[in-house]
C-alpha cells in the first residue's frame, strides 16, 4: 500500500467512528429489575435517560420496602449501562473493521 492509500483509509476509519459515535447517540438501550417494576434507559455511550418505577413498586413503601427499591433501582441501571458498553464495543470494533486500538474502548 501506498501513503495515499493508507491515508484514505485513516479518513475512512474516522468517518466511520464518527457515525458510530452519533448512532449511539441516538439509541436507546433499556435495563430493567423486579420483572419490569424499575426500568432505567440510557443511551448507547451509557448516559442516563430516565428511570421508571411503576405504580405497584412505589405504594405504601416501608423502610425495609425503601430499601429494596434502592437495590432494584441499582440493578436497573447495572443492567443498562453493561448492555450499552457492550454495544458500544461491538460497533467501534465494526466502524474499525476489528482493528484494536488502544485507548478507544
Amino acid at each position: 500500500m501506498n501513503m495515499m492509500q493508507i491515508m484514505k483509509q485513516a479518513q475512512n476509519m474516522q468517518s466511520k467512528l464518527k457515525s458510530a459515535q452519533a448512532e449511539l447517540a441516538d439509541l436507546e438501550i433499556t435495563g430493567e429489575s423486579g420483572g419490569g417494576a424499575i426500568v432505567v434507559t440510557c443511551d448507547g455511550q451509557g448516559k442516563f435517560k430516565s428511570i421508571k418505577i411503576s405504580e405497584s413498586a412505589a405504594s405504601g413503601l416501608s423502610a425495609d420496602d425503601r430499601e429494596m427499591l434502592e437495590d432494584l433501582i441499582s440493578t436497573a441501571i447495572n443492567s443498562a449501562t453493561e448492555k450499552a458498553s457492550k454495544e458500544m464495543e461491538s460497533r467501534l470494533k465494526a466502524a474499525t473493521g476489528g482493528l484494536n486500538i488502544p485507548g478507544l474502548f
